[in-house]
């Protein structure tokens, strides 16, 4: 290869820098109009990890109703002579049974997870509001 065959330098080609406004770094969750602080991320990190709990024992209660539910229907075999519209009421509970479970467990989660997110925003507030 000769000087004029050689190959040109890479050249890295970016977006002006000149119009930008720094903001600030936010971590976690910041209230709309402030800047998430060291306060806030542990505030943040706490929050996260009591709705994990949260969800985590409405799980494992939902799941330990659910198999007493089935182990009542199953050790119970009067349930099953019993019919409605020519179907075993054991069928019936197991077909719809689990409804109202399934929403009385949503409404405690629902509850307690808005009540989380409240002291999380007393925590995050600031003071002055007084």
């Amino acid at each position: 290869m000769t000087d004029d065959e050689r190959p040109l330098p890479r050249v890295r080609v970016t977006a002006s820098t000149a119009g930008r406004v720094s903001r600030p770094v936010t971590r976690g969750f910041a209230l709309p109009g402030r800047t998430a602080d060291e306060a806030d991320e542990v505030f943040s990190r706490g929050l996260v990890r009591a709705q994990l709990r949260l969800a985590l024992g409405c799980v494992a209660a939902f799941l330990v109703v659910a198999a007493a539910l089935t182990g009542i229907i199953a050790a119970l075999p009067t349930l099953g002579d019993p019919t409605v519209f020519a179907v075993p009421l054991s069928w019936l509970l197991h077909a719809y049974g689990f409804y109202p479970l399934i929403l009385v467990f949503a409404l405690i989660y629902a509850r307690a997870a808005a009540r989380n997110e409240r002291r999380y925003r007393q925590l995050t507030e600031p003071e002055d509001a007084e």
